[in-house]
């Protein structure tokens, strides 16, 4: 027996003093309420309402129980509040690349905040967060898919020590000239996020149409190591405009979109992604969306490129 249905309905129809007026209220049907009502006397042991007369009236029994019947309905009721904050308040993880601007994951953070929602990003390589959001262990992920099926596409391209002479490059136009010495054709580095699955099967079947050196294209260890090591001239990194930008490097897009990245926002199946959050997740990657798509977050400030440096020594 479901217990709390059936004390609901016996605390109904006490309220409105009718089976039909009670029906109506909980939205069942009169003989499901009657039934309810019915079965609830057998399992207590004794009748509640006195039905001899024209209006329906409560018995002793039915007296004695009701105020306990209201602290049980009462308490449960609490327990569900109670079980909506915390399911309110519990942190969301959100899996994002790790070549994210931290200066918009921090308006991410700030923006649930406002609303009541705990944000937790976590920084992870692109099979990673798959992996993740298939096991429950995010409640929201970008994920890695061809740019040509996805609804955010982010550019990606060269970052070097100098500017490159081209505004777009063409893989074709890395191949060393004919007798140049090795030292001038420095190696293109991936990182996590593009070093594993399709989008580095793509980069390595391009690269060898373009006449690259199998040797030329290098996993990095970690980002912090391929932009060093770009920063000293000893190697091109492959990677969005915003990433360069911050280490003030040159960055050249590529020519061959098919090369880019593309993500879609995924959730768990018990979540509705927030309005707010996707704008704020792609602008992280380096998506170009127009200024309107950001939510306005008037106590969160956008700090220059200079600035974010300084503040990270």
């Amino acid at each position: 027996m479901d217990l709390l249905a059936h004390l609901e309905a016996y605390v109904a129809v006490t309220e409105e003093g009718s089976f039909s007026r009670a029906a109506d209220v909980l939205y069942v049907a009169q003989p499901v309420l009657s039934r309810r009502i019915k079965t609830l006397e057998q399992h207590l042991g004794g009748e509640l309402f006195d039905r001899s007369r024209r209006q329906i009236t409560s018995t002793d029994l039915g007296v004695q129980l009701l105020p306990h019947a209201k602290d049980v309905l009462s308490r449960v009721e609490h327990l569900r509040q109670v079980a909506r904050a915390a399911l309110a308040s519990a942190a969301q993880p959100v899996g994002v690349p790790p070549d994210c601007d931290p200066a918009t994951l921090a308006r991410v953070i700030s923006s649930g905040a406002r609303r009541g929602v705990t944000i937790s990003v976590r920084e992870l390589p692109a099979e990673e967060r798959a992996d993740a959001l298939a096991a429950g262990s995010l409640t929201f992920a970008l994920l890695r898919v061809p740019p040509e099926a996805a609804s955010h596409r982010v550019p990606l391209g060269l970052a070097t020590s100098a500017p490159l002479p081209t505004r777009t490059v063409h893989l074709e136009s890395l191949r060393p000239r004919r007798g140049a010495p090795a030292r001038q054709a420095p190696p293109i580095l991936l990182t996590a996020e593009d070093g594993p699955g399709f989008a580095a099967e793509r980069f390595d079947k391009a690269a060898a149409r373009a006449g690259l050196a199998e040797e030329r294209v290098r996993r990095a260890a970690s980002t912090a190591a391929a932009v060093a090591e770009t920063l000293a001239g000893h190697a091109m990194l492959l990677c969005a405009e915003p990433l360069a930008r911050r280490h003030e490097l040159a960055w050249t897009p590529l020519a061959d979109e098919s090369l880019h990245r593309g993500y879609e926002l995924a959730r768990t199946a018990n979540r509705d992604v927030p309005a707010w959050l996707e704008p704020l997740l792609v602008a992280a990657v380096g998506a170009r969306a127009e200024p309107a798509e950001l939510p306005a977050d008037r106590d969160v400030e956008r700090p220059d490129v200079r600035a974010r440096l300084a503040a990270r020594g």
